[in-house]
């Protein structure tokens, strides 16, 4: 059977060859149906598997993740499952799901798994027990790759966005959209176990620190709303009604339905505040139509996952294709684009 090139692809999808790539590359400037249409049909057609049945052997990946009922990782774990049931049946996909505040409990799932893996794909926490596991099981043999956030470990491969451009790009709208409007700006994250959210709110503040001076903005606080609805609510809440010059808020991580629920109030009782959040919900899109949320940085996490599982089946031999290991490109939603 003659192996399936990215033409095939394109021609299956209606689409050009160089929108085809844009998607498969992660390289971004396509819309989010276009990406779910080129990933699909890839998965049917299995592109980049080598399609050589002899000397086969099995390949199994665990896929390590947190917080399954959360809407993010939810999108994660549903690309994981669509992409594993596209493969090959020698690459078998295991998904697991460990308590995201028990790092040693992460690190002795890492260091002792219930099979024996090929590969390991992780998004955990920042802690230096994670990073000594994940240093033990790459010195064992196992390709190991990072996804959504990194430990503080540069040799360990990553995939994902550039989370500090993603926290400047956040302070680039909100501070350009606000000209004209002085007044504080508010980060909410999860807290300080993740390095994504740590390089967001950086990101944000720095650029802030750079440009704000000019138009009279200023990062006055950091909520760790712990990606909980109800506490972000409460801490947000709090925040506004000590600080009544609050005219911004960032969201660099969940929680935001209860974000939601407080800057609804706030607009009802005549407080307009300039919104950006993470991760293009159906949610966020009914955000978008009823003017609550103005920006949205979506991370395109269908891709992270195509990507990671490719990177892994590239250093294993098991696919020739050649893998873009530059970051993943996020994309910038408005209500007009939406």
């Amino acid at each position: 059977m003659p192996k399936t090139t990215i033409k095939d692809v394109a021609l299956q999808t209606g689409l050009s060859t160089a929108t085809v790539e844009r998607v498969i590359n992660g390289r971004g400037g396509v819309t989010q149906e276009t990406v779910h249409k080129v990933l699909a049909v890839a998965e049917r057609l299995q592109y980049g598997i080598r399609q050589n049945q002899t000397n086969r052997r099995t390949i199994r990946i665990e896929v390590i993740l947190v917080r399954p009922e959360t809407s993010f990782f939810t999108r994660v774990n549903q690309a994981f499952e669509r992409i594993a049931a596209s493969l090959d049946r020698s690459v078998i996909i295991h998904r697991t799901f460990v308590a995201e505040g028990d790092p040693l409990g992460m690190a002795h799932h890492i260091d002792n798994p219930s099979f024996r893996r090929s590969g390991l794909i992780i998004c955990a926490q920042d802690h230096p027990r994670v990073a000594a596991s994940l240093r033990r099981v790459r010195a064992s043999g196992v390709e190991v790759v990072q996804i959504v956030t990194r430990c503080d470990d540069q040799d360990v491969p990553y995939v994902g966005i550039d989370n500090y451009a993603a926290g400047r790009s956040a302070a680039f709208y909100m501070s350009g959209m606000l000209a004209g409007r002085s007044g504080n700006l508010v980060a909410l994250c999860h807290s300080g176990i993740y390095m994504n959210h740590r390089e967001r709110v950086h990101g944000f503040s720095d650029y802030i620190a750079e440009k704000g001076a000019a138009s009279g903005h200023v990062v006055a606080e950091v909520i760790m709303g712990h990606d909980d609805d109800l506490r972000s609510a409460d801490l947000l809440a709090q925040t506004l009604r000590r600080d009544t010059d609050v005219i911004g808020v960032y969201s660099a991580g969940g929680g935001d339905e209860g974000v939601a629920s407080v800057l609804r109030k706030s607009a009802q009782q005549g407080r307009d505040i300039f919104w950006v959040g993470h991760e293009l919900t159906e949610r966020k899109k009914g955000y978008f139509k009823s003017g609550l949320l103005d920006i949205c940085l979506d991370e395109a996490p269908e891709v992270q996952a195509r990507r990671s599982i490719d990177l892994i089946l590239r250093k294993l031999g098991a696919i020739e294709t050649a893998v873009d290991t530059s970051q993943v490109r996020f994309v910038t939603v408005n209500a007009q684009n939406v």
